[in-house]
């Protein structure tokens, strides 16, 4: 019976008509990853979750700051964006941007980047994601352990601000980086390895 219960379950896929309505253990990734719908959407605790509408400003700090970050890597770091990240087989989301250490992981075949690989999640907030990018998505990425985090914010002059976070290890929370929490004018930092952005130039033509 129990065999019965398990191969029905693996049998059941995500379509765009059932999506709303998860097993009561929640979708799996292998249930969800070939669901076809007109929206974007993470799966958080085995619930699809619809991602807001994103703006220009979004889209193009987001691709901007890819290229930057993606120009300046180094070995063993790649760069890829909005690339499904697995957390687990019932949390799968899929930050704005990530970075991270292509040494354990076959590129050429991966559906995910596994959150073990993951240095940096970035997180681009737009009208529709304030609550998840600034507090919903932090609490995940730290309990995931990603060790790093940013989350850009729309500033004075529609200029990008990088806030940047660490993973307190006592604590288990995301933190604020001590040296210098907010970035306006230009983004200047190490970690995970260094980078020197003219924040301006990131929505100019």
């Amino acid at each position: 019976m129990a065999a019965e219960a398990h191969t029905g379950e693996q049998a059941l896929r995500a379509t765009s008509e059932n999506w709303m309505y998860p097993p009561e253990e929640g979708w799996t990734w292998d249930q969800v990853k070939e669901l076809d719908v007109p929206f974007d959407w993470d799966l958080v605790d085995g619930n699809i979750v619809v991602r807001g509408v994103t703006t220009w400003w979004h889209d193009r700090v987001r691709n901007e700051l890819y290229f930057r970050l993606r120009s300046v890597q180094r070995p063993p770091y790649g760069t890829d964006v909005e690339r499904w990240t697995q957390f687990d087989d019932r949390n799968v989301p899929r930050p704005d941007i990530v970075v991270y250490d292509k040494t354990e992981v076959d590129i050429r075949t991966m559906d995910c980047t596994p959150v073990a690989s993951v240095v940096l999640a970035v997180e681009i907030v737009s009208p529709g994601s304030r609550t998840d990018d600034r507090f919903r998505k932090p609490g995940m990425y730290a309990e995931a352990g990603i060790a790093h985090y940013w989350r850009v914010e729309r500033g004075e002059d529609d200029v990008p601000e990088v806030h940047q976070f660490w993973l307190d290890e006592d604590s288990g929370v995301l933190i604020p980086r001590p040296d210098r929490p907010v970035h306006t004018d230009k983004l200047t930092t190490v970690v995970p390895f260094p980078v020197d952005i003219d924040l301006r130039s990131l929505i100019e033509e």
